[in-house]
């Protein structure tokens, strides 16, 4: 990726080991600098996104049913890599919800006591979901996601980030969260909502507190040009505020008015080997392949999203390398498997990053958080953090953007509201794959629409689109095909086909010019209803020629052997000379019936 606002020179290539280090560097940088004021930024942000981490990460790996401390070093090791060696300048990686849901059910073969089993089976999953995704990065595979829809990417995010914010009710409102990780989110609000414990007012103020603030103070940053500190801002003071009120006071006998996240353990992950029992293989590796694809869906989504908001031009197979990569590594430095976080990111793009090393940054930070401040965490309510994450969703959801979507074309509205709502009430590990199916769906019938139109040569013998006023066509009927000639559209074209042979029967034309030039894509069942035409028309002595096929259309023919029906003296090719294979096609079938001097030849043809 770039990391530098304007192209620099190289300096002369020095003699020394120093030219493949610079090589190595500006490989990985993109180019020679990296401007203080782009490590000031990133850096900022990355504080930001690091007090949002450190909770997260904690919560994710209880979701996952492991230790704490497993998704704190994800944190780190995968945030690093991951962020390191990815193409996005925003996306940052870690635990995620929906990976964390998968991993657990991943892990149910697991005995619940047997938790060292559990663990070293959860590292070994990460290593093979590293390894998945790092095959599909190989095979390039990665570019294939250009083929899903902005709508469809759009409707996700905007699913998500419904599910971020409803699943930070609980903690706004200083309630349980009632209900199982088994249950739908919907089941679990409403069992939440609806539970006979009352509502925390404290926890409530807090939570409402750092909404309000934290938009005025977006507003006040952004307009006296300040650092994007205010997350981090509005963390610090509604915390401190809850502590000076005595509301987060807590000790051996002394519980918290408020709740807060965990203590967190001052220690860093070192290198460890994965057991390896060939049973889990099997086992595990079904649920490491949808994983692996779940999070590069997730990861990939959250990036184009976010690319389209910041105009970044992403490179695919780059990213989900970094992510096969970061979960490999991970796997090796008791990391449970991650993905690419939605809140995480849009905190890191709202909080002012302006290139991958925030996500770097970010991991350090946590880091050095967890060894040196770790048990001051312990005074964060989680209705501060409720707060921010509901603002941060909030921000996702860009309005303008979806007015647009819906306005342009009803099409893309279904695929937006459809991907949304599954991910809401289906389910987000599959929302993604709904809408690209969805959108499948609908594509298919479009791909598979074929166009006629009926040609004639004029008085000023000129070949152009048929008008109504036209005379009928007189033993040559010209007629232009267009569309993509895959078994789709195969039912179409032999309508359009046997429409042609008709209106030739009609008007007495013993000769078809079959324009072929924007036809795409034959396949074997569109040939074979080709083929079946060609054989009819024989059978009814009408003569087909062929004109501008071009070279993928001329060697399926070949394969096909269809030189008995249709002879190379009726196939024109597309040819860059004076007369276009057309003209060339008309003057053959004017020939052949002996009104030669009608030919065409010397004009030229519109259609």
């Amino acid at each position: 990726m770039n990391t530098s606002a304007q192209t620099h020179a190289a300096p002369p290539a020095p003699s020394t080991g120093a030219a493949a280090l610079r090589r190595l560097t500006s490989a990985v940088m993109g180019r020679w600098t990296y401007p203080w004021a782009w490590a000031r930024a990133d850096l900022v942000a990355a504080l930001t996104v690091a007090a949002i981490s450190l909770p997260q990460s904690i919560a994710y790996a209880l979701i996952a049913g492991v230790d704490p401390r497993f998704g704190l070093y994800t944190a780190i090791v995968f945030t690093a890599v991951a962020g390191w060696l990815g193409s996005s300048r925003h996306l940052v990686n870690g635990p995620t919800g929906a990976v964390s849901l998968v991993v657990f059910s991943a892990l149910a073969f697991i005995d619940p006591e047997a938790r060292l089993d559990a663990y070293e089976a959860l590292f070994l999953l990460a290593v093979l979901i590293g390894i998945f995704q790092i095959a599909i990065a190989v095979l390039r595979l990665g570019d294939l996601t250009r083929y899903i829809s902005e709508s469809v990417v759009t409707g996700f995010i905007v699913g998500a980030a419904a599910l971020t914010a409803i699943g930070q009710v609980a903690n706004a409102l200083g309630v349980k969260a009632m209900g199982s990780g088994h249950q739908h989110v919907l089941t679990r609000l409403w069992l939440t909502l609806t539970q006979t414990s009352p509502f925390n007012l404290k926890a409530l103020t807090l939570s409402a507190s750092t909404v309000v603030l934290a938009l005025a103070a977006r507003r006040l940053v952004r307009r006296l040009g300040w650092p994007q500190l205010d997350m981090l801002a509005v963390l610090l003071l509604v915390s401190g505020s809850a502590w000076a009120l005595g509301w987060s006071d807590h000790g051996p006998g002394l519980k918290p008015a408020v709740a807060l996240i965990e203590a967190v353990p001052a220690s860093l992950p070192g290198f460890h080997v994965p057991v390896i029992h060939w049973h889990w293989l099997i086992d595990m590796t079904g649920s490491a392949a949808s994983t692996a694809v779940l999070g590069l869906l997730e990861a990939l989504a959250i990036a184009k999203a976010i690319a389209q908001k910041s105009r970044q031009t992403l490179d695919y197979n780059r990213q989900i390398l970094a992510e096969g990569l970061g979960n490999l590594v991970g796997g090796f430095f008791q990391c449970m498997p991650g993905a690419g976080s939605l809140s995480r990111t849009a905190i890191n793009y709202q909080a002012g990053a302006v290139s991958r090393f925030s996500g770097v940054f970010t991991a350090f930070v946590v880091a050095g958080v967890v060894l040196t401040l770790g048990p001051l965490t312990a005074y964060i309510p989680k209705a501060v953090l409720a707060g921010l994450l509901l603002v941060a969703a909030a921000r996702l959801i860009d309005l303008p953007r979806l007015r647009y979507v819906i306005r342009g074309s009803r099409y893309d509205a279904v695929l937006l509201v459809a991907t949304a709502l599954a991910a809401v009430f289906i389910d987000i590990e599959v929302a993604i794959l709904f809408g690209v199916v969805l959108s499948v769906i609908g594509y298919v019938p479009k791909a598979a629409r074929l166009n006629l139109r009926e040609l004639v040569v004029s008085a000023e013998r000129v070949v152009r689109e048929r008008l109504p006023e036209d005379p009928a066509p007189s033993g040559v009927l010209i007629i232009d095909l267009e569309g993509e000639l895959f078994f789709g559209a195969a039912p179409r074209l032999s309508e359009l086909l046997n429409q042609a042979a008709e209106r030739a029967r009609q008007h007495g034309a013993g000769q078809l010019v079959l324009r072929v030039k924007r036809v795409r894509n034959p396949d074997v069942v569109a040939l074979e209803a080709l083929e079946l035409f060609l054989h009819e028309a024989r059978h009814s002595g009408l003569v087909v020629r062929l004109a501008g096929v071009r070279p993928d259309l001329q060697a399926a023919l070949q394969r096909m052997r269809l030189e008995d029906l249709l002879p190379p003296s009726r196939v024109f090719l597309e040819e860059d000379e004076a007369y276009s294979s057309t003209l060339k096609a008309i003057r053959s079938a004017l020939d052949d019936i002996g009104r030669s001097s009608e030919s065409p030849e010397g004009r030229y043809y519109l259609v």
